[in-house]
């Protein structure tokens, strides 16, 4: 989808034309591919597998579905816009629900929602949804894909996630995981838990990582050579109760008190 998609909201007999902007940039360090020996880029160019390897243009390009072995139907853009109906098109609110239910597994890609007229609705259903602490959840085609979609309300914004359908999500494949533990290690991984507890503030975290890759990129630039990062030590401690007392001491927080009449707990299974 482009940086900006230009679209409608309705809910009930109300409509909202709107325009949808991307809320996320790529701030990746862009690398050319060279080659080694002469120094060139190495770029990709489109061919013809029985054409001698001649270069295809863009325009010369078109989509086709392989019904049998080198059998294909084509489908230009218009065949595509032909199958979208007038629902489709539009972004149109089935039900709204509690955000909690939404698994943040089903989320995909954000984006700002700004009205381009009917103001007075769209700051009617963001009020609502916002007072309400409710989620609209949708269906639109966005390019040639039908999207799943969750419209939420926040600080006085209208924000739109698209969500991944049910058949989309993979199942775990970790096989079941059998555990052992006490009460007494529950009861200090809980008390770890209490004392590394705080609020989530997305500024507080930086890409460093990136920021060392700009920095080698200067000391390239500079003729020097990249010295490899500082790693802390890693204490391992012997055991899971050791590493525990441990990781509750480095937090300056007493260990809570474990009821003796507490059982030990038993083997658990996890998915």
């Amino acid at each position: 989808m482009a940086y900006s998609y230009k679209c409608s909201i309705s809910f009930g007999l109300v409509y909202i034309p709107v325009t949808l902007h991307a809320s996320v940039k790529t701030q990746d360090v862009g690398f050319n591919m060279l080659d080694k020996k002469t120094m060139s880029r190495v770029k990709y160019k489109k061919t013809c597998e029985e054409c001698d390897g001649r270069e295809v243009k863009q325009e010369d390009i078109v989509k086709g579905y392989e019904y049998e072995d080198d059998k294909y139907v084509v489908f230009t853009e218009e065949d595509f816009e032909k199958l979208k109906t007038k629902k489709d098109k539009n972004i149109t609110i089935q039900k709204f629900v509690d955000i909690a239910q939404i698994d943040p597994i089903y989320y995909d890609r954000p984006y700002y929602v700004n009205p381009t007229g009917a103001e007075n609705a769209y700051s009617l259903l963001l009020r609502a949804m916002e007072e309400e602490k409710k989620v609209g959840i949708a269906k639109t085609v966005l390019g040639n894909k039908e999207t799943l979609i969750a419209l939420r309300a926040k600080d006085g914004q209208m924000l739109l996630s698209t969500l991944f359908f049910a058949d989309e999500i993979q199942k775990n494949p970790t096989k079941e995981v059998k555990a052992e533990f006490s009460s007494s290690e529950l009861s200090l991984a809980k008390s770890i838990v209490e004392g590394m507890s705080g609020d989530f503030k997305a500024e507080d975290y930086k890409d460093e990582y990136r920021e060392r890759v700009k920095a080698a990129i200067e000391q390239k630039i500079a003729g020097k050579e990249i010295v490899k990062a500082k790693e802390g030590s890693t204490n391992v401690a012997a055991n899971l109760m050791e590493a525990l007392q441990a990781s509750l001491k480095g937090l300056n927080k007493p260990p809570k008190k474990v009821s003796r009449k507490a059982p030990a707990a038993k083997k658990e299974k996890r998915a």
